[in-house]
């Protein structure tokens, strides 16, 4: 992997945060048995990790823009490079002890994803993607799984939960994918499932109602590992739309002719 100075920016950015996110992780499970619950402690430590990396970023790279899970959008002088940060992606799990998390920082260049950072820290396995450098955890080089029959696949998605998204929509997906494939996960954090399509981990990853944040840096990943992403429309509105569809070629294609079907059934 090489290194650019722009990686290196973004990894010692991330890198910083997650050492007090590892530390308060630790505090969690003492917590949990309080009456006032762990609930307040862990926005805050999200808001510490979001302020940790947004400090890094414009001192590093003073004038680009930001897309911040807490802080919301700052517009920067420099309006070609804009900061999509998740400082904690997978806060459900984290609030309950669960050891499946991230830190997620994806950097959007004219309107495209140019750079991706993803680490978790439990793991210590740090992703890293910039546009024609490929993709790499831990400095191996990442590809997309192979298979391309569904029934061998195992597949992420992300489920609606209470007061979002569409229900019935989903089910109508999950009914039918479910049916098709080895497997269906739902792991908790959308930064990391797309980490795990680029890492072959799983085999293709779908999700609605995801912010900007959430899927900026996994997209590059995905892409850099020679996968294929789109809106659930099919586009390329992932960002604004708020859905991705995932996977090598073949798989990505089955997924989303599967979701598209559902989505006009309703």
């Amino acid at each position: 992997m090489i290194r650019t100075p722009l990686m290196t920016v973004m990894v010692d950015a991330v890198m910083k945060a997650a050492r007090t996110l590892k530390r308060d992780f630790g505090e969690v499970e003492n917590l949990q048995v309080s009456r006032k619950g762990p609930s307040d402690f862990v926005s805050a430590a999200d808001r510490k990790a979001e302020a940790t990396l947004r400090e890094a970023l414009a001192k590093a790279r003073p004038g680009y823009g930001f897309v911040l899970e807490e802080g919301g959008k700052v517009e920067g002088g420099d309006t070609q490079n804009v900061w999509h940060v998740d400082p904690l992606d997978g806060t459900t799990n984290f609030l309950h002890g669960i050891p499946q998390f991230a830190i997620s920082v994806g950097l959007e260049r004219d309107g495209k994803m140019f750079a991706g950072v993803i680490y978790d820290p439990i793991k210590d396995e740090l992703y890293v993607a910039e546009k024609g450098q490929g993709a790499f955890l831990n400095n191996r080089r990442l590809r997309v799984s192979a298979r391309t029959d569904l029934a061998d696949c195992l597949v992420a998605c992300g489920i609606p939960f209470l007061g979002h998204g569409n229900h019935p929509e989903f089910l109508r997906e999950l009914a039918t994918i479910m049916g098709k494939v080895a497997g269906v996960r739902r792991m908790g954090s959308a930064a990391l499932d797309l980490a795990a399509v680029a890492a072959g981990r799983v085999d293709g990853y779908w999700e609605r109602n995801v912010n900007s944040y959430d899927i900026a840096a996994g997209l590059i990943l995905v892409r850099e590992a020679g996968g294929f992403v789109a809106d659930a429309d099919g586009g390329e509105q992932m960002m604004t739309k708020g859905s991705v569809v995932a996977g090598n070629e073949t798989v990505q294609r089955e997924l989303l002719r599967i979701v598209r079907a559902a989505s006009k059934a309703g």
